[in-house]
């Protein structure tokens, strides 16, 4: 069993916890991050009850001074093996049918800004050791635009977008990058939807099989397969072939 040390953002609930039990497991030092203090001690405790070391940390992720501080810290204790830049935020439409100027930038600083702030400060860590891992939490939903969701779509699209690029960029140094993009899985975010969610999948599931592609650097893990080939198809169809059956879909809280 390989001993990794582990840096995950958004750790207090959903995929971040699934992820932080995981590796768990492995009896390595995690440095778990979240805003909520009492849920993040309480998975750091589960985490030392699976054998690992776990220090914690409140922070916004929206923080770049604190991120970059939090990370070269973490790096010193136990130099990085992982970092999982996996804090985000989801809204929709709700009952107006529109997303506001304040909610739209939000999302973007938390989705896409929260993950520059994780993986920049990572990559300044590894690279003098020309080894390491990061892997990114996009989503399914960044594959084509909803009007249920448009600014949650489109700063999943850009953290997809960019950790695909990345990937090669980071190849030459020895660190790997796999960009993760789940579909419903039963967390915190989606149990607000009031809408039948195809596919869904319980989080301890995703947990272990995020972590198998994780393990394989796999460049990306878009799951559950069969939701993950339905959006596929309407990304490559015409967008005037799917935009009436998308207007018909139940507005997101």
């Amino acid at each position: 069993m390989t001993r990794r040390n582990v840096l995950i953002t958004g750790a207090s609930s959903g995929l971040g916890r699934a992820l932080a039990l995981a590796y768990a497991k492995d009896g390595g030092y995690l440095f778990l991050s979240g805003r909520d203090g009492p849920r993040l001690g309480e998975v750091a405790d589960a985490c030392r009850i699976l054998g690992a070391q776990a220090s914690t940390a409140l922070i916004d992720v929206t923080d770049a001074g604190r991120m970059a501080e939090w990370i070269t810290r973490s790096d010193g204790t136990a130099p990085l093996d992982l970092v999982i830049a996996n804090a985000g935020i989801s809204a929709g439409t709700g009952t107006t049918g529109d997303e506001t100027a304040e909610q739209t930038r939000r999302i973007f600083k938390v989705n896409f800004d929260g993950v520059i702030n994780t993986v920049l400060p990572a990559i300044d860590a590894m690279r003098p050791r020309r080894t390491g891992q990061i892997a990114l939490m996009a989503s399914l939903a960044g594959f084509r635009g909803m009007p249920t969701a448009p600014a949650y779509c489109a700063s999943k699209a850009a953290v997809r977008i960019w950790g695909e690029g990345m990937r090669g960029v980071l190849a030459r140094d020895g660190i790997g990058l796999t960009v993760i993009c789940p579909g419903f899985v039963e967390t915190p975010m989606t149990a607000v939807n009031r809408f039948p969610m195809p596919f869904l999948m319980s989080a301890e599931k995703a947990g272990q099989l995020m972590r198998r592609g994780i393990d394989a650097n796999r460049a990306r893990l878009a799951y559950p397969w069969p939701m993950a080939l339905v959006i596929w198809m309407m990304s490559i169809l015409p967008p005037g072939w799917t935009d009436p059956f998308l207007a018909r879909l139940p507005a997101k809280s």
